[in-house]
């Protein structure tokens, strides 16, 4: 059980790829709040930055500090551009993760987690954790790993049901061999296969052991969460309550898959996690979607949470990773009352609803993507699936449709398919570029960003410091006062 005394009001959410970044983790967990990095991807945002010229040496600072020194000299020599990139050269690509990968593209993982974390709790004592993806199933061992190589103080995993992390977490703390259970898609219950992860490879002898994060499930139900606390195969020490207003990936609504008008999920009450279940629970919850103002963080205070998650004012801080021009783009649009959200039930490979800001010039437009050559070269949301000669294998409904079909995928499950990975990439100005064309921005938001301008009032550019004095100043106050 956690103290009281210690619990963050606010948790920043692990927002996107890198839109969750180092910087803006810093400047929350700096000032008493709980910063978090988005460990999603981080591996292929490490070597970008790397073939960016190492802006600032802000990579090769956090290298030096990384326990295995021939790692880092790998790296280096094979990603590092000290003049950065020309404007039509190409990023090299890291080989797509797989059920086993070779050492060298585990070791890029397990750097890239160590410096994000790393430089998230440089020069401050504030608590910082880290956001993987329950779905994004391959890396996340050594992702935790490199993490935990970096004291990362918490965990929060959502997506999916996370029950293995926490048992996951209490092996690697002691440098033991962590499995997870790896999703076959279509597969029969007892067709099983496992990831592997074993930390004794890379260490000559027995190292001291790690700290153990605290670990935070991100449930949209209680009684997800009440699943997870009876069965899950170690502690979980609390939960951060999602509703169908939060950005990126929200869970499909309950009991039914009717459509809105406009094509988006229907949500109900059976959506709106039930309070009192939380409470009965008797570990710490915060909640999250359409709670980022002073008055949700005192209404869920009031209903017994430690406090709440904010992602959409911190992503359109000047600390976030979002690429300044498509957050300047989307602060105008709010200011000039034009700026709407779409969940689209289809856009994300993974099948969960997936919120999108409908921006000018992006991917979040029909046409634009429809003119799009569909590539799979990143791989992240790409799911294992058995062969017919009992292989395993990969694919992804946004991948080309004639290779999906082939690998026995459904016609139908690729219509309306986004390329998540290169648009988010393209969403912290990390685009790809391909025949001298740069990949197109998909920007995700809560249903919040149409009402941040109550929170600008007026201002085109704001800090965490901003976020934090705003949700906060009444809370304290009102302590104060008692």
């Amino acid at each position: 059980m956690i103290a009281a005394a210690t619990l963050p009001l606010v948790i920043q959410g692990g927002m996107g790829i890198a839109v969750s970044n180092w910087e803006l983790a810093r400047a929350v967990s700096s000032r008493g709040q709980l910063g978090v990095v988005s460990g999603t991807a981080v591996d292929s945002v490490l070597v970008r930055r790397l073939q960016d010229g190492d802006i600032g040496g802000h990579m090769r600072r956090a290298m030096e500090h990384f326990p295995w020194p021939a790692v880092v000299e790998d790296v280096l020599r094979k990603y590092l551009r000290p003049e950065g990139r020309g404007a039509d050269d190409s990023y090299r690509l890291l080989p797509m993760y797989r059920q086993v990968v070779a050492r060298a593209r585990q070791e890029v993982t397990i750097l890239a987690n160590f410096v994000e974390v790393f430089l998230a709790k440089e020069g401050h004592d504030g608590e910082v954790g880290i956001n993987l993806l329950t779905k994004v199933q391959m890396p996340n061992l050594p992702s935790l790993y490199g993490a935990m190589l970096a004291g990362v103080d918490y965990v929060l995993m959502g997506a999916g049901i996370p029950k293995e992390i926490p048992g996951a977490l209490d092996r690697l703390a002691v440098h033991e061999v962590a499995a997870l259970r790896l999703d076959l898609e279509d597969a029969a219950r007892d067709d099983v296969e496992f990831l592997h992860f074993d930390p004794a490879v890379y260490w000559h002898g027995p190292p001291s052991p790690l700290k153990r994060p605290r670990f935070l499930a991100i449930v949209s139900a209680s009684s997800l969460a009440a699943m997870l606390a009876r069965k899950a195969n170690g502690y979980v020490d609390g939960f951060v309550v999602e509703g169908p207003t939060a950005g990126g990936h929200n869970a499909p609504p309950r009991g039914g898959g009717s459509l809105s008008e406009k094509g988006e999920p229907v949500y109900t009450e059976r959506d709106i996690a039930n309070l009192e279940g939380m409470r009965s629970l008797g570990r710490p919850f915060w909640l999250a979607g359409g709670t980022g103002t002073p008055d949700g963080l005192r209404s869920a205070l009031d209903a017994g949470a430690a406090g709440i998650q904010v992602g959409t004012l911190f992503a359109y801080s000047r600390e976030s990773g979002m690429d300044d021009a498509y957050r300047q783009q989307v602060v105008r649009q709010v200011q000039n009352g034009g700026v709407s959200i779409l969940t689209d039930g289809r856009a994300s490979p993974t099948g969960y609803p997936f919120k999108v800001v409908q921006l000018e010039g992006t991917n979040a437009k029909r046409e634009l993507y429809s003119a799009r050559e569909r590539i799979c070269d990143l791989g992240y949301l790409r799911v294992a699936y058995r062969t017919k000669d009992q292989r395993v294998n990969y694919r992804c409904a946004a991948e080309p449709v004639d290779t999906f079909v082939k690998k026995d995928g459904a016609l139908k499950d690729t219509v309306g398919r986004k390329c998540l990975c290169n648009a988010l990439m393209a969403d912290i100005g990390m685009a790809q570029v391909r025949n001298g064309e740069e990949e197109r921005a998909i920007i995700t938001s809560g249903d919040d960003v149409t009402r941040l301008n109550e929170f600008l009032d007026g201002r085109t550019d704001y800090g965490a410091a901003d976020v934090l004095e705003y949700l906060l100043a009444g809370v304290l106050a009102t302590a104060s006062v008692d």
